[in-house]
């Protein structure tokens, strides 16, 4: 329930060193989009401002403890012109309980193209603000959010679907970075719950997120509207297999992610 800045910052305690502090939450374990905010943001304060992030890739190893502050440890794997290259781990107690590469570009000309994005109407066209349930808001007080429904054309036999608009409530600095580390942060959210939509809403399941993959493709700002649309083509062996697309007001996709979860019924002893 911290404000996002609050969550973003970082205490540097080395030259590769960070510490990310406990964050006020009604959840039992540390939220995934926290931790992989926290260690994005030690990952950016390695590499000059001239490349930023393009991609990252992450592994929940262990639940984390929410009262408890976040090691952040980089591995400087690569430091070259046009890409670089970071490892972060994040460990309470002395275990690693994340692990995330990240990969940053300085950038080059080259052809454009995208899918076009959903027709939806617009957020302010919508019911209202915080249509995702009190649960939303309890949690995540500083951000408005608006579910959307599903066009009708674009519907596809057994697969879940839900959209909905996000944005930070305030206003948040210009720094691009931060932008980054708010939307690692917005990534994880819900985008579990997607596959559990296949199954009723009293089925009896176990989650917990096991890898996250974000690709940032044009500049945002975490501030303004964007659109989640999150699928689930997949689930199996206890595992379920999740994609999100990120667009902006102007229909401009700015990030992709894919996650894999945990979703099993609880086993008995």
């Amino acid at each position: 329930m911290t404000d996002i800045l609050d969550v973003l910052t970082v205490e540097r305690l080395d030259a590769d060193v960070f510490r990310g502090h406990p964050v006020p939450t009604k959840m039992a374990r540390t939220f995934g989009g926290q931790v992989a905010g926290q260690a994005m943001m030690a990952a950016v304060h390695t590499v000059g401002a001239e490349q930023p992030v393009h991609s990252l890739h992450g592994y929940f190893l262990r639940p984390g403890r929410p009262q408890q502050p976040i090691l952040l440890l980089v591995d400087r794997l690569r430091t070259g012109r046009g890409f670089s290259a970071r490892q972060v781990n994040a460990v309470q107690d002395g275990e690693t309980i994340f692990s995330m590469s990240a990969s940053f570009h300085a950038g080059d000309a080259g052809p454009e193209h995208q899918e076009a994005a959903p027709r939806v109407p617009r957020p302010e066209e919508l019911p209202h603000v915080d249509s995702l349930g009190g649960a939303f808001a309890v949690e995540w007080p500083n951000w408005d959010a608006v579910r959307v429904p599903e066009p009708e054309h674009e519907r596809v036999a057994d697969r879940p679907r839900q959209l909905f608009w996000v944005r930070h409530r305030a206003r948040l600095p210009d720094d691009p970075a931060l932008h980054v580390g708010a939307l690692t942060y917005l990534s994880d959210m819900f985008l579990i719950g997607t596959s559990s939509q296949a199954h009723g809403s009293g089925a009896e399941l176990q989650f917990a997120t096991l890898d996250h993959a974000l690709w940032f493709q044009r500049p945002f700002r975490a501030d303004e509207w964007l659109l989640y649309d999150q699928v689930s083509p997949s689930a199996g062996n206890g595992r379920s297999y999740n994609q999100g697309r990120i667009t902006d007001l102007r229909g401009r996709l700015v990030a992709t992610v894919v996650q894999e979860g945990l979703m099993r019924r609880p086993r008995t002893r």
